[in-house]
């Protein structure tokens, strides 16, 4: 789902909505990030001590204003589509909240391709950290991550994927650099969704 740059004006607006003004771009850098780290990894541990719950929650509202304007990237249901006619499990790793979750799942049109998803629900401790991925991995095989590959377009994705033991395919969709993703962690990078769907024979996905 293409909610990046909105999840940044929204962060934006709830810190000026709390007289914390940051500039957009270094909001846009930590996002990937969940909310549970990204106040005090952006304005300090003293303003998340003060106005941590207080901002996150009007990050909420702020953006659901926006979510209307949400679209699906090229290429993403497809993708998906791809990937369960080759057989593979597929589990959603959100830690979105459950009504957003439920409104990307209708507009992906995902529910009967994938095989789960994660919301905020499932996690206490968000992305970076590895708690999100292996909650997905134990609802796509509860055996154990076998051959589990993230698809993600964060340093953040990459990192989490990296400290719970799998690989990830990044794309250039999350607006982090091709090097940045490298660096993070993903053993290969595309362009767009399209880019990897064409690709797929030549990645862990095949």
């Amino acid at each position: 789902m293409d909610t990046n740059y909105h999840h940044a004006i929204a962060w934006y607006r709830a810190f000026r909505r709390h007289h914390v003004n940051l500039p957009v771009w270094r909001i846009h850098r930590h996002i990937g990030m969940g909310g549970d780290q990204l106040v005090a990894a952006l304005a300090g541990d003293e303003v998340e001590s003060s106005l941590g719950d207080r901002v996150r929650d009007a990050e909420k509202d702020l953006y659901l204003e926006l979510i209307d304007e949400i679209e699906p990237f090229e290429g993403a249901h497809g993708l998906l589509e791809d990937l369960a006619a080759r057989g593979h499990s597929i589990v959603l790793a959100s830690s979105a909240k459950e009504d957003e979750v439920d409104h990307y799942l209708d507009l992906l049109d995902a529910r009967e391709l994938a095989d789960g998803w994660t919301t905020s629900a499932d996690v206490e401790a968000t992305k970076p950290e590895p708690d999100l991925v292996s909650a997905a991995i134990s609802k796509g095989s509860p055996s154990g991550p076998g051959n589990a590959v993230m698809v993600g377009d964060s340093t953040f994705d990459c990192e989490a994927a990296k400290r719970a033991g799998i690989e990830t395919l990044a794309v250039l969709t999350g607006g982090f650099s091709e090097q940045e993703l490298v660096d993070a962690g993903a053993i290969a990078v595309f362009e767009s969704i399209e880019k990897l769907r064409s690709a797929l024979d030549e990645t862990p996905l095949a």
